[in-house]
């Protein structure tokens, strides 16, 4: 047979255009075939596919059953002394005895709890505003960071109950004495961890930036401050707590509303009951807050080895 003959039919066989899979022999080459990682399911190459609705509710149990299994012994050995009277009820009330005061006082409790917590968001955000501000020019200055850092600590360590009246009869009974002390007190942790962080940048990194041509707000923007976040999110989550306390000591002094003047009112009556309940509802303000606060680090700095999971944070 020759290259001219013809097939059974008459035509001219055709042979297959070079370099196509079918010439050769066992079918096509594999290395034609668009391959697939083992196990991919579609997900693009560079983003590595989420944890599943199961596997983040094992972790959330995870990382809870402790501390809950920690407030359940707690819990339990506060109504087994109430309850046995070791201590007088009228210092000690029993769990049940706080829930049916803060349940049949809940109307007016939330109303002094949204007094309080207006007060500590409304600090906190002015303390990490000007805290920041504060931590900028301590570290870009050499002049201001001498002429500032020895006042920012001089008001740390002025006790803020001391100033309260101060504050009181200059601004009156309203506001701003209160919201003034959560800043007083929130304000250092910011600064510190700010002026750490953006102190904490590699010189390696600034020196190529200024070699590239990058400008002092284009350094700060894309090197300076993402390198100072886990620094400046460490202070906020000891300023957010510390703002409570401002709010709080503000209304010891001087207020006509919110859970300081509350526990104030409790304390007078020898209302042990309600104090709890007060005491207890200050603390559910401060730990949404600073949960508030994990949730934003944990969106802004997830490339942080401080939030990847399984990570040792030891060197044995």
């Amino acid at each position: 047979m020759t290259e001219n003959a013809l097939d059974t039919a008459g035509h001219r066989p055709v042979a297959p255009a070079a370099g196509t899979p079918g010439d050769r022999v066992g079918g096509p080459d594999p290395a034609d075939r668009t391959t697939t990682p083992a196990g991919a399911t579609g997900v693009p190459a560079g983003r590595p596919p989420g944890p599943g609705l199961g596997r983040r509710l094992v972790a959330l149990a995870d990382a809870l059953w402790r501390p809950a299994l920690v407030l359940v012994a707690v819990f339990a050995a506060w109504w087994f002394v109430a309850a046995r009277e070791f201590v007088p009820n009228y210092l000690v009330p029993t769990p049940g005895q706080v829930w049916t005061t803060m349940t049949s006082q809940w109307s007016e409790l939330a109303r002094h709890t949204l007094v309080t917590l207006y007060e500590t968001v409304l600090g906190f955000v002015l303390a990490a505003v000007l805290g920041l501000a504060t931590a900028v020019a301590i570290a870009y200055s050499r002049t201001l960071d001498k002429a500032l850092y020895p006042i920012v600590l001089f008001a740390q360590v002025i006790p803020k109950i001391a100033i309260a009246p101060l504050l009181v009869v200059w601004f009156g009974l309203g506001l701003a004495p209160k919201v003034i002390l959560a800043v007083l007190i929130a304000f250092f942790p910011v600064v510190i961890s700010g002026v750490a962080g953006l102190r904490s940048t590699d010189p390696e990194l600034l020196d190529l930036a200024s070699t590239m041509g990058a400008g002092p707000w284009r350094t700060f923007r894309k090197i300076r401050f993402p390198n100072a976040l886990p620094h400046l999110m460490a202070g906020l989550k000891v300023a957010v707590t510390l703002a409570v306390v401002g709010a709080v000591v503000g209304e010891f002094v001087g207020a006509s509303e919110g859970l300081g003047y509350v526990l104030l009112l409790a304390n007078g009556n020898l209302d042990s009951a309600l104090l709890f309940a007060d005491l207890i509802l200050m603390s559910a303000i401060g730990i949404v807050l600073f949960v508030l606060v994990e949730i934003a680090e944990a969106l802004l700095i997830p490339w942080h080895a401080s939030r990847r999971t399984g990570v040792s944070l030891t060197t044995s």
